[in-house]
């Protein structure tokens, strides 16, 4: 008996039940008295049925498929209009096939994972070919502007939808915390946007305030607050139309006579709980991977080992998971990290002993049960041990430069009499841009004595080569100051002034040109 007859036959007893013979009636009484259905019941009994069949026509029509690209362009929603910047990055991506190989070279651990979790929130499919725009699903894909991940969440963005940022871990890169952060993300702006989901898209690309300011700007003129109607940066005007670009390229492929590189429709991962801190190398070891696939599925480690305060969750191939659990069963938690026996000399303290070891406080407290930092000479202690390997050998340029980044350094200041932003933007070598996005500040924002504010420094990465100097020149416009300048490109006033030998009471005038020496990422 199938779905729909069953739930046929439950209504259908519900209308005869609806007909019972009154209990209390006489036994002499030849004709039985009905309690007539009312036309609410019949309603109720008819929209069973309707409901049931409508199911049950959704379950018969979506047919099973083997390739998560086919799954994708099957649910593709969002209406895609033919003007010309959407037509001009569809003709971009068409003519650059091994782009998109490449693009699903790198998704296919990835992919099937992030389409399961944008089904489960009921959000536009379309949504699952974000991470092409935004990082070519480079999970050590960096920006200038400092976001990272296949996401490219900025710091302060991603701490506020909790991803976790430290020496050892950057959530930022993490899969399965990015994946979530950014559709929380995603769901809050369509929320807040009025349910418009290329808003939304595009809020994710320059924050919700500015696609705000515009509507706003647009309702007071009457004028439409549809995307395409707004006043926003050039970068957000060419965001939404890849996307849209992308998902008529991959519903009319062969019209284009592109091809989209297979990828299962099963799970490529799973996630393993750990249960504490593990080395990646020897976690590598025992799910039978090499090192750089561990470090190509698990991003978001900056060091030799996980965070010893967690996450302890590790993404493993899906047929590796099974024995990976089995050997982590078996193993007693100390062997899970390379270790080596120290004694404590007068004068040694945790951090010192840490720094030597170029491990942390916690995982040696960890590693020895510590409670506190106090330790006395003589003490024998079990510190681990970075291994060598990893950094030196067996990671490519981009993996050992993401794996050896520090994360940026979050420091609060304190504002204290004679403070500006510029001032305080100068001290920290950030923008004031940047210190006012930190801290919902608008521009003209007054500083109060005692007022907290959250900066986050750039910390130098641990590998030479990382960052070069390159000399630019920058064309003065219209409005530049000196600060200005220094702000943009995240160097002093002073330096500008040293480069281009400009005196303190010189100006500078629109047209002139200046010399600016800028560290480039090179990884």
């Amino acid at each position: 008996m199938t779905y729909k007859q069953i739930i046929a036959l439950s209504a259908s007893v519900w209308l005869v039940g609806c007909q019972t013979t009154n209990q209390s009636q006489s036994e002499n009484t030849t004709e039985p008295n009905y309690k007539v259905a009312s036309s609410q019941d019949v309603y109720d009994a008819l929209t069973v049925l309707a409901l049931a069949e409508e199911e049950q026509e959704v379950i018969e029509q979506i047919p099973e498929f083997d390739d998560v690209w086919q799954r994708i362009r099957y649910q593709l929603s969002i209406p895609v209009p033919q003007n010309r910047a959407v037509v001009a990055e569809r003709n971009y991506y068409a003519k650059h096939q091994k782009y998109l190989d490449r693009i699903a070279t790198r998704g296919t651990p990835y992919l099937h994972y992030i389409v399961e979790e944008v089904e489960k929130r009921q959000i536009p499919i379309e949504i699952a070919l974000l991470p092409i725009v935004e990082s070519a699903f480079d999970p050590f894909g960096y920006s200038h502007r400092s976001a990272s991940g296949i996401w490219q969440f900025m710091p302060a963005t991603g701490e506020r939808f909790g991803l976790k940022q430290n020496w050892w871990y950057d959530g930022r890169r993490d899969i399965t915390e990015s994946t979530r952060a950014a559709l929380e993300y995603l769901t809050y702006l369509h929320k807040t946007l009025d349910g418009d989901w290329l808003n939304a898209i595009a809020a994710y690309n320059s924050g919700e305030g500015r696609v705000l300011r515009a509507i706003k700007k647009n309702r007071k003129k009457q004028l439409p607050t549809d995307f395409w109607s707004l006043d926003l940066p050039r970068e957000t005007t060419q965001y939404v139309p890849k996307l849209l670009a992308l998902s008529d390229l991959l519903a009319r492929s062969d019209e284009f006579k592109v091809t989209w590189k297979k990828i299962d429709n099963k799970p490529a991962v799973e996630l393993v709980n750990t249960g504490g801190q593990i080395d990646l190398a020897k976690a590598a070891e025992m799910a039978d991977i090499p090192v750089t696939e561990m470090y190509k599925l698990n991003p978001a480690f900056n060091r030799w080992a996980t965070d010893p305060t967690g996450p302890h969750k590790l993404l493993v191939p899906a047929d590796k998971a099974y024995g990976f659990k089995a050997q982590l069963a078996k193993m007693d938690a100390k062997d899970r990290i390379r270790w080596q026996q120290y004694t404590v000399k007068s004068g040694d303290s945790l951090s010192k002993i840490a720094k030597q070891f170029d491990t942390s406080t916690t995982s040696i407290k960890t590693l020895n049960k510590l409670s506190n930092n106090t330790i006395r000479v003589g003490q024998q202690l079990f510190v681990p041990l970075s291994n060598g390997e990893i950094d030196n050998n067996l990671l490519s340029g981009p993996m050992r430069i993401a794996a050896n980044n520090k994360a940026n350094r979050k420091t609060t200041h304190t504002v204290v009499s004679g403070d500006s932003l510029w001032k305080i933007g100068r001290k920290y070598k950030v923008s004031t841009k940047d210190l006012m996005k930190w801290n919902n500040l608008r521009k003209n924002a007054t500083l109060r004595l005692g007022q907290q504010l959250t900066v986050y420094q750039k910390t130098s990465s641990t590998l030479a080569g990382n960052v070069t100097e390159r000399t630019i020149t920058y064309k003065v416009r219209k409005g530049d100051s000196l600060a200005r300048i220094a702000g943009l490109y995240k160097v002093s006033v002073s330096d500008i002034m040293k480069w281009n030998g400009i005196t303190k009471n010189e100006y500078i005038q629109p047209g002139q040109k200046l010399k600016l020496k800028v560290d480039v990422k090179t990884g």
